[in-house]
């Protein structure tokens, strides 16, 4: 799969990736901003202006305008932002792609922001907010973010407090927009069944006109951890949710690939050692995950779990278990092989779409060094040893940085601040 990357003079970066063998094709717009480049006033504004982009323009008045134009060709258009990005994007029956890159091309750079817009959309987004708060599978994540980065934006959610929800005023989000969305902070990614060369030079006709500014910057983590820590959300839930997270690597670090299939091998499917251990010998979850997140200047490996109230320490004594075995013996050549294959296999799947593809080019222009082919990015996995799995293990699966977030009904810190030893 080749790809092409095209730099327009004013900055704005042009990533397309020709699928012949797709009838759709996906268009993304993403800009280099999200959630920990705000002030703690301005918390929830690159989430909220992620909304607001899709109710209205000169060419397209409403909400409505827009919904209806892709609805009525079939076509899927959503957003998103996280901590470091926002995005946008359409998929859509390859013959028209046109159409939705006019679309995307016309929210990314018109909208209007209309004050009567604004508050309604309050409503829709503290519901939204209110909504995750019933969810502790998920509200868990942001418990152990508060814990690890607590005192940096990287800490606080995406969607922000109700408080700056309900104070955000139309000139904020505009002034937050033009400060931040800026022609050398934007990249689009065109993937699927398209002629390059006409669509390079539709996107140029949208994009040129876009101008720069200076570069967004945000509060870096500076990790310094001595002891491990607990973080707390007193909850009555039928179940008690956690996630037991330790200090790991920036996004561009070389050993990435051996803490993938680390995660992999501990967590990270139905084969793992956790999932065995956890679920199927014990019985004491019917979900157990690890993973890893990463940064531009930090990232974490994280277990997570839901289990009965009474089973808590139990969890985590058989997680903490598993992390001291990873750190103290090599992991089997079956073991390796079988992770790689599964990273092989899931990465070769999910690059089967257009979105999939789209995303998958994207978020390396946004993040890596460079934009790996699937080829090259398999190689870097091959190349990890059963060695380089323990070296990494020792030194991201530490006593002193390891945290743990809970959500359910808990209140003994100190005897759960106990079991965390390895």
């Amino acid at each position: 799969m080749k790809f092409k990357r095209t730099k327009l003079d004013n900055g704005v970066c042009i990533i397309t990736v020709p699928m012949k063998d797709t009838q759709t094709a996906t268009v993304v717009v993403m800009v280099g901003v999200g959630s920990r480049y705000e002030s703690e006033k301005e918390a929830g504004i690159s989430h909220f202006i992620e909304h607001m982009m899709f109710k209205g323009t000169e060419k397209r008045p409403s909400f409505a305008d827009i919904n209806s134009e892709l609805d009525s060709i079939g076509g899927e258009h959503n957003a998103f932002t996280s901590k470091d990005t926002t995005g946008y994007y359409a998929k859509v029956n390859s013959r028209h792609l046109d159409l939705a890159i006019d679309l995307i091309a016309d929210i990314y750079l018109n909208s209007k922001i209309d004050e009567k817009e604004i508050e309604k959309e309050r409503g829709a987004i503290i519901q939204e907010l209110n909504m995750y708060e019933d969810r502790p599978m998920r509200k868990v994540e942001e418990v152990l973010d508060a814990l690890l980065y607590q005192g940096n934006p990287l800490g606080r959610e995406i969607i922000g407090y109700k408080e700056t929800i309900q104070a955000l005023k139309r000139d904020d989000l505009v002034k937050f927009k033009r400060r931040h969305y800026l022609a050398d902070e934007t990249v689009i990614c065109v993937a699927g069944n398209f002629e390059e060369e006409s669509t390079i030079d539709l996107l140029k006709k949208y994009f040129s006109a876009m101008e720069g500014g200076e570069k967004p910057v945000f509060s870096k983590i500076e990790e310094d951890q001595k002891y491990p820590a607990v973080n707390i959300k007193f909850k009555k839930t039928d179940q008690t949710h956690f996630v037991i997270g330790s200090r790991g690597y920036h996004e561009n670090h070389p050993d990435r690939f051996a803490l993938a299939i680390l995660t992999t091998i501990l967590g990270g499917n139905s084969s793992s050692r956790l999932f065995a251990e956890i679920r199927e010998k014990r019985g004491l979850a019917y979900f157990v995950r690890t993973g890893a997140d990463d940064f531009a200047d930090c990232g974490y490996v994280a277990t997570q779990a839901s289990v009965g109230h009474d089973k808590l320490e139990s969890a985590i004594e058989v997680i903490l278990k598993e992390y001291k075995r990873i750190t103290s013996e090599k992991v089997s050549e079956r073991e390796l092989r079988c992770a790689k294959e599964y990273i092989k296999g899931i990465s070769v799947m999910n690059l089967e779409s257009s979105d999939e593809v789209a995303m998958f080019h994207i978020d390396q222009e946004m993040k890596r060094k460079k934009i790996m082919t699937l080829k090259e990015l398999l190689e870097n996995f091959e190349k990890v040893t059963r060695d380089d799995i323990l070296r990494v293990a020792q030194d991201v699966l530490k006593e002193n940085t390891l945290n743990l977030a809970v959500i359910g009904p808990q209140e003994d810190e100190k005897k759960l601040q106990s079991l965390l030893k390895i």
